[in-house]
C-alpha cells in the first residue's frame, strides 16, 4: 500500500500528475468529497481513460493542502492483482493497522476502478454505515452498470458523480490554446470584414 500511497513517505502526489491542470468539474467534485453531512460515499462514474484516477489524486492533493494528515489518506486500485477479489473492509483493516491509526480518526478513502469487485455496492454500503468518521469515495468505468447498483443498494448512502468527456472550451484550456483561438477568431472576423468591403466596392 506504501507504494500506491507516495505521500505516506513523500510531499505531494507523484510526477506527472502535480503538474496536470485541474477538470472544470473539480470544484464540484471537491464539494462532495470535503461534504460529512449527509454522511455520504461518493461514487465518481465515467468511461474508460476520462480522467477519474486524475481527479482522485488532485483531490488528494487538495486534501493534503488543507491541513489533512497524509497518512489519514488512502488510495487503493481495486484492479489491482494484490488487492483483486479483497473485500473492502479487509482493505480498510489492513491499511488502519499497518499505519496504527487510532479509532474514530477522521480518514478518507478512495477505490479506485471498483468494478472489479464483485457486489462492490454491498461492501460499500456497508462501511458506509459502520464507519461514519471516514469519507469514501470510489471510482468505476462501467458507468452504466455502476450507476444501475448504486441506485439499487446506495439509495441514501451515496452520491453519484459523472464525469463527463472533455468540453471543446476544457481542451483548449488544458492544452494552453485559448489565446491562439481568440487570435484565430480575431484574424477570421477581420479577413470577413474586408471580404465584406470588398464585395461592396465591386457591386458599386
Amino acid at each position: 500500500m506504501r507504494l500506491d500511497n507516495p505521500w505516506w513517505t513523500e510531499p505531494g502526489i507523484p510526477e506527472p500528475f502535480k503538474g496536470y491542470s485541474t477538470r472544470d468539474y473539480f470544484e464540484a467534485f471537491r464539494k462532495l468529497v470535503l461534504s460529512r453531512n449527509p454522511h455520504r460515499a461518493v461514487v465518481l462514474m465515467g468511461p474508460r481513460r476520462i480522467g477519474k484516477t486524475v481527479l482522485i489524486l488532485h483531490m488528494i492533493s487538495d486534501l493534503m493542502r488543507r491541513g489533512n494528515v497524509p497518512h489519514h489518506i488512502l488510495y487503493v486500485s481495486i484492479d489491482a492483482p494484490n488487492y483483486n477479489g479483497l473485500p473492502l473492509e479487509k482493505l480498510l483493516n489492513i491499511y488502519i493497522a499497518g499505519l496504527g491509526l487510532k479509532p474514530g480518526q477522521q480518514l478518507h478513502v478512495f477505490f479506485d476502478e471498483i468494478q472489479y469487485l464483485k457486489d462492490w455496492e454491498v461492501h460499500l454500503k456497508a462501511l458506509v454505515d459502520s464507519r461514519r468518521e471516514i469519507k469514501f469515495v470510489a471510482s468505476g468505468s462501467a458507468a452504466a452498470a455502476l450507476k444501475l447498483k448504486s441506485n439499487e443498494s446506495g439509495a441514501g448512502r451515496f452520491t453519484d458523480f459523472v464525469l463527463p468527456p472533455l468540453t471543446f472550451s476544457e481542451f483548449l484550456r488544458l492544452t494552453k490554446r485559448e489565446t491562439e483561438l481568440i487570435r484565430e477568431r480575431k484574424i477570421s472576423s477581420r479577413l470577413t470584414i474586408l471580404a465584406c468591403s470588398m464585395m461592396r466596392l465591386a457591386n458599386t
